[in-house]
């Protein structure tokens, strides 16, 4: 909403088409429509509105748009003259039908019960809806997706869906706290340059590390000397906004992808290597690493707690996918795909999400699917949120 911008102007411009244009006559006529629910026609005189030579726009409802078109035909206007009709102006719900008077007469534009109010357009101005159609034109336009991402962490996916014409619904599986216990992590944050590397698996580490760093040594040259690798692009671009340049990026947290990065940039054995993580990261990698000979230090950084899929205010998702009203879920990390089966339960997980794409946003997202026996339909190439952009029957770009 807008103050001083009515539904009359906005939504047509919504929909492409501009209500005055050169070539699109002389004058444009507002009729009054909704502003009494539908009870009586506007008090007009029909047959010297049917003869103007300009663009018609009434914000009316289901009925009231019928009448008015019977009125113009009777009294002179085309039945062949351009109209559209726009539901829901603005809106990811919104709607547009172009046809004919004589189309809108007999009821195209609203399917049979619609009661909701619509702008009817009515003039040559409706051809140039194929040339200038831009908000229902974009790739995921009217697709409903399911962002499961920690509230804190889900602006970005959800601005990059919505520039792309989607309507997100927010759904956090889980919420980013601080460790019970701090002890740990600020001992190793006070002999951080005694390490050879930090590595950082997720952009909460690097959070949760460096706030507690710049709290305690008000300067990131503390890490003097120290490497620095990072999980995956964004968590780069993570260490990158504190002004740190990272030696050593993997593409994915899985042992041997952090291994072979760090064992291109030198020797394992015998490297010291801190590795902040969450209360229930994979333990398999510090392992991995201590198996080939790596002194590794792990220190919880921050917890992850699971948010209530029922909570009130919340979507009610169970129904929504049941009555499938949602067209993708998605998924950027194991433990939400776990707590989104533990929620719904493991049976009914599985058959509301199979009729529906599921976006997994890397392969330990999409095993931790596979072992609830979720198919994965979307894993982009760089397993990052921008990068989330695969193809599946004509859902995403």
């Amino acid at each position: 909403m807008v103050p001083g911008v009515p539904v009359s102007i906005a939504a047509p411009a919504y929909a492409g088409i501009p209500i005055t244009y050169p070539g699109g006559g002389d004058s444009v006529t507002l009729v009054r429509g909704y502003e009494d629910h539908g009870t009586r026609d506007a008090a007009v005189d029909w047959a010297s509105l049917a003869r103007l030579d300009g663009t018609i726009v009434s914000y009316a409802s289901p009925d009231q748009i019928q009448r008015m078109v019977g009125h113009l035909m009777e009294h002179g206007r085309s039945p062949h003259d351009l109209a559209a009709i726009v539901s829901l102006g603005t809106l990811p719900t919104q709607t547009t039908f172009v046809g004919t008077l004589e189309d809108i007469a007999s009821g195209a534009g609203h399917s049979p019960g619609d009661l909701q109010p619509a702008v009817l357009i009515i003039g040559r101005v409706v051809g140039l809806r194929e040339h200038l159609q831009w908000f229902d034109a974009r790739p995921l336009f009217g697709k409903r997706i399911l962002v499961t991402r920690p509230r804190d962490q889900a602006a970005e996916l959800i601005e990059r869906l919505e520039a792309m014409g989607a309507q997100a619904i927010e759904a956090p599986m889980i919420r980013i706290l601080e460790p019970d216990d701090d002890g740990p992590l600020e001992a190793a944050v006070r002999r951080a340059v005694s390490f050879d590397l930090i590595a950082f698996t997720s952009g909460h580490a690097v959070d949760a590390f460096m706030t507690r760093l710049l709290a305690v040594a008000h300067d990131v040259r503390e890490l003097k000397g120290v490497k620095l690798c990072a999980v995956g692009p964004a968590t780069a671009e993570r260490l990158a906004r504190y002004g740190l340049k990272v030696d050593i990026v993997a593409a994915e947290f899985r042992a041997e992808s952090l291994s072979r990065a760090m064992s291109s940039h030198g020797e394992i054995r015998g490297m010291r290597v801190l590795l902040p993580r969450a209360d229930i990261g994979r333990e398999v990698v510090a392992e991995e690493l201590r198996r080939q000979g790596a002194d590794v230090t792990e220190v919880i950084a921050y917890r992850t707690v699971v948010e209530d899929l029922d909570r009130e205010g919340g979507p009610d998702v169970y129904h929504m996918l049941l009555e499938r009203r949602i067209d993708v879920v998605t998924f950027t990390s194991a433990s939400a795909v776990r707590n989104f089966v533990n929620a719904l339960g493991a049976e009914e997980a599985v058959d509301l999400l199979r009729p529906t794409v599921v976006a997994s946003i890397g392969p330990v997202t999409a095993e931790a699917a596979t072992q609830s026996q979720i198919e994965t339909t979307i894993m982009p190439a760089q397993y990052t949120v921008a990068g989330a952009r695969g193809r599946h029957r004509g859902i995403l770009p």
